[in-house]
């Protein structure tokens, strides 16, 4: 038994440096060592979150490597002059996506916009999403039902059906609607071993997405131009991501930025007066006035630095006023949290609009505070969006200069 033991030893070790002389042979990237048999680099990316792991790694191998995720291969880039060269003249060969097991089952065989390889199909679902539903005239035209919408929130009232908060309409569907949620996202942010070994049947993560797939009401108003075209899948795959790329991210957001400001009483106070100034106490916000909000918009671009809704950052200290530089708020290639290229997230603009917005609102119309003299926890919870471990809790309560405003609304 010793000696059979001794053997896979033995075998370990020259299979790592076959493999390490192999990669540079092939003049690949540098590769952390030892890629084991099967797993390859599966074994570094246990801890979570992914984004810290893949940063620390980064540090201490380079801003280009290499790491074999089982039977496929992932390249981690950390370095903006680099991912420039990726995302622009190179940006078609980083262009496609991987038929993972979620993208069979929650994406309808990878045919929706995320997850459809790059050809004329996805095309066709960007320019859908881009021109009919993210165009900044369908924006604009749909500007007041956000306004809206944030004063229902702050005034605790949402017309329609509610699914979060007090006073939900169907407590029942409530409840299917924040499982289907909360499922998707939890499934998005998982590892399948499945996709990396691929003759290792991950089983039961199949059988619930295939659940979480059966349960998804569809909007059908497209089949009657092109019903060839527009199957169920395809028009169930485009509101999937419609829905729940443009709800959890945001939320999501918004509490990572509170949270943040209220772990820097500085930055909460400056962000405040700027509202003040800008807006003043007789009027609530709208989204015409963030262009007149920089240190606001400062304070998202820091959060998705810190915590973005797709975690590929390297996060540090928390300070806003890394982005008062006149080269805007992209920062050149410093600051992607919608990625860039031709698969950059369409829905970057909504998400600016309605997460300043709802952010902006609540800052100039109440007063915020922590529960106790503890810091917030800040800890990643595990997720597709990266989600907090522990809810925010926070107390709150209306701002003396904004009690006449807000009981007229």
């Amino acid at each position: 038994m010793a000696a059979l033991f001794l053997y896979f030893l033995v075998f370990l070790a020259l299979y790592a440096i076959i493999i390490h002389f192999l990669n540079k042979i092939r003049n690949f990237p540098p590769s952390p060592y030892p890629s084991l048999p099967i797993i390859g680099h599966l074994y570094l990316l246990i801890k979570k979150p992914i984004y810290r792991t893949l940063s620390k790694i980064s540090s201490k191998h380079g801003p280009v490597i290499l790491l074999q995720q089982g039977s496929r291969r992932l390249l981690v880039v950390s370095s903006p002059s680099v991912a420039e060269e990726c995302l622009t003249k190179n940006d078609v060969v980083f262009a496609n996506r991987p038929r993972l097991l979620i993208a069979k089952h929650l994406a309808y065989n990878s045919t929706s916009l995320v997850w459809a390889p790059y050809g004329d199909h996805w095309r066709n679902l960007r320019k859908i999403a881009s021109i009919e539903v993210l165009s900044a005239y369908r924006l604009q035209m749909l500007s007041a039902i956000r306004l809206e919408e944030v004063k229902a929130m702050i005034c605790g009232i949402f017309p329609g059906k509610r699914y979060y908060g007090e006073n939900v309409s169907d407590v029942e569907e409530a409840k299917r609607f924040q499982a289907i949620h909360a499922e998707a996202f939890l499934l998005g942010g998982k590892t399948i071993i499945g996709d990396y070994i691929p003759w290792i049947k991950s089983t039961t993560m199949e059988k619930r997405l295939i659940e979480k797939g059966n349960l998804i009401e569809v909007l059908l108003s497209l089949q009657e131009t092109e019903p060839e075209y527009y199957t169920d899948d395809i028009i169930k795959g485009l509101m999937m991501v419609l829905l729940l790329a443009g709800t959890h991210t945001s939320s999501a957001t918004m509490e990572w930025a509170l949270s943040l400001l209220l772990n820097h009483p500085e930055a909460l106070g400056k962000a405040r007066i700027e509202i003040d100034e800008q807006i003043g106490h007789d009027r609530l916000m709208d989204e015409a006035d963030l262009a007149k909000l920089p240190y606001l918009r400062s304070v998202l671009n820091e959060t998705l630095r810190m915590y973005p809704v797709a975690p590929i950052a390297n996060p540090s200290k928390f300070r806003p006023e890394r982005f008062d530089n006149p080269e805007g708020a992209r920062d050149g290639f410093k600051l992607m949290p919608f990625g860039y290229g031709r698969r950059s997230c369409p829905g970057e603009g909504l998400a600016l609009r309605v997460v300043g917005l709802a952010l902006g609102s609540v800052i100039q119309c109440f007063e915020w505070q922590k529960i106790g003299d503890k810091m917030v926890d800040m800890t990643e919870g595990s997720g597709f969006t990266l989600p907090k471990a522990q809810p925010l809790e926070v107390t709150c309560r209306p701002r003396a200069c904004m009690r006449g405003l807000l009981s007229q609304i």
